[in-house]
């Protein structure tokens, strides 16, 4: 049994991957979505509080107590804050699954090296950014049914500008030893699949397994993103 710790990308609480959790646990695995400090229902801090160091410190505590073999997700902007946990705690896990997630680049922050699609464009205000429900449709759920993209608007939170606009920590005696996996999506409309592959480029990744998903395949396609979640650990976590 391998233990998936799932982080969500930008604006999403941990509820984004309600779907995706009972078919991992239904093949026998734990699953643990997480919500960051500040995020979602975790209340701890003031969102304008969140910094890159305590949500990878967050994680990297989350890791400490999981039960082995340990495999951290991170959606999206979730990729930076599992790259940084992992650069705390190498040791303790099996490995890193990026689901159409940001593979940062060592010494820069995410907002100088993101590619996110221009015609995303967020309204800005308290240390924090949101986006008009049009945009995080037309971006982020363009495969999602109109309920389905509804429901995950309610929920969306202020994200914190703080995180992204600091230098990733990562390096390779640490980070760069974790086995990494990522889950392209061809029809991401957020980070566009030749953005995933030339961050894969630079950065490695193996297995890599594309899903004919949206940027939120946990609503589009859950049973393909966890057979894709499943394929990985038997590569990198086996019985």
């Amino acid at each position: 049994m391998a233990t998936f710790l799932l982080v969500p990308g930008a604006l999403h609480p941990a509820w984004c991957w309600h779907r995706v959790v009972p078919l991992l646990e239904a093949a026998g695995h734990e699953a643990i979505a997480i919500d960051l400090p500040g995020t979602g229902e975790d209340r701890s801090i003031d969102p304008r509080d969140a910094t890159l160091a305590i949500w990878a410190d967050h994680v990297a505590g989350q890791v400490r107590r999981a039960a082995r073999p340990v495999l951290l997700v991170g959606h999206s902007r979730g990729g930076l804050v599992i790259s940084e946990a992992a650069e705390r705690v190498p040791d303790a896990l099996a490995g890193l699954i990026y689901v159409t997630a940001v593979l940062p680049v060592p010494g820069k922050p995410l907002r100088e090296t993101s590619e996110a699609d221009p015609g995303m464009v967020p309204d800005i205000a308290d240390g924090c950014m949101t986006f008009a429900a049009d945009i995080a449709i037309r971006h982020f759920y363009n495969r999602c049914s109109a309920e389905d993209a509804a429901a995950m608007i309610d929920r969306l939170f202020p994200e914190p500008l703080g995180p992204v606009g600091t230098p990733s920590g990562i390096t390779a005696e640490r980070w760069g030893r974790v086995p990494r996996a990522f889950i392209e999506c061809s029809d991401d409309r957020a980070l566009s699949l030749d953005y995933q592959r030339r961050m894969q480029a630079a950065a490695p990744c193996d297995p890599v397994i594309t899903l004919d998903a949206d940027h939120s395949p946990f609503l589009c396609a859950p049973a393909a993103l966890a057979d894709a979640m499943l394929q990985i650990a038997e590569r990198l976590a086996p019985a």
